[in-house]
């Protein structure tokens, strides 16, 4: 009789481990998501609904339907370990954000100003991101854009221009109802979208990106991911290389926004000596920096 209720106690203790495993697991796949304020100073705010306005900070954890706001300063959001959102000054947004890992669903809904979307890796077939305007919305799978939601009079304008893999962008009317209609905008081209009351459509088909009206902090992100070796547009003219040397050899390089300044490497090449440069004068050209 010991014998079997030691069996069945065996067999009992099997299974409760096999249905402890199998929950941890589903438990792990089903975690939600990362959605906070990856890094921010200046002027801005949280909406949280029972909350009112909170004071964002580094690491802020924000909930889905948060409204974002940036007056002026510096703010990156990021959802998951690998979607990054740059606002610009004057930005207001509002965040829906849902799933796991595994299918994930974001959408950014951006009432006024600009935001950069940095998307580091392709989108699972369960997930999506996308950002709806006024007058558009916007799906991608994997790339780096800039949407810009502005007036001018009474015509609200969106412009989408694409540093990296492409965007697939629809029109919304005045009414609410999307058009069937897409329009696939490709690296290194950009749209622009009007509304002034009776029509929504496109200024014209995509063209190439007017590169002299996108920010210097918008060229920073799309350099840095250049530098890392992803494959996007950027116009060659509006960065330089700096090139430091030392006794003859190359001790390393920099890729600069033209009219940024110069970083003095961390590291130095020798005890004595230094590098022959004004690091806060800022660059406009391809330069070499000696060390003396």
């Amino acid at each position: 009789m010991s014998k079997k209720v030691g069996i069945i106690v065996g067999v009992l203790a099997v299974v409760a481990l096999v249905i402890f495993v199998i929950s941890f697991a589903i438990l792990r796949k089903k975690t939600y998501r990362l959605l906070k304020v990856y890094e921010f100073t200046g002027e801005g705010s949280v909406t949280r609904d029972k909350k009112g306005d909170l004071t964002p900070y580094n690491n802020m954890v924000l909930k889905s339907g948060d409204k974002v706001k940036l007056v002026q300063g510096d703010m990156c959001l990021q959802a998951d370990e690998d979607k990054f959102i740059y606002l610009e000054d004057d930005t207001e947004l509002t965040l829906v954000a849902s799933g796991n890992s595994e299918n994930s669903k974001t959408t950014i809904n951006l009432q006024k100003g600009a935001i950069t979307n940095d998307i580091k890796n392709k989108l699972s077939n369960d997930s999506s991101y996308d950002i709806n305007t006024p007058n558009s919305t916007m799906m991608v799978r994997g790339t780096i854009y800039r949407v810009y939601v502005y007036k001018i009079g009474d015509v609200t304008y969106t412009r989408v221009s694409v540093f990296e893999g492409k965007v697939t962008t629809r029109l919304v009317y005045k009414d609410g109802t999307v058009s069937d209609k897409e329009v696939e905008v490709e690296k290194g081209k950009e749209v622009i979208i009007y509304e002034d009351g009776n029509t929504t459509d496109y200024v014209s088909d995509p063209t190439d990106i007017d590169f002299s009206t996108i920010p210097a902090e918008v060229i920073d992100v799309v350099t840095e991911a250049r530098d890392a070796g992803r494959d996007v547009a950027l116009m060659e003219s509006d960065v330089v290389t700096v090139t430091f040397m030392y006794n003859g050899k190359v001790f390393g390089t920099q890729t600069v926004s033209k009219g940024d300044k110069v970083v003095r490497p961390s590291l130095a090449p020798a005890a004595s000596g230094d590098w022959n440069w004004d690091f806060n004068k800022t660059i406009d050209e391809d330069t070499t920096i000696e060390w003396k």
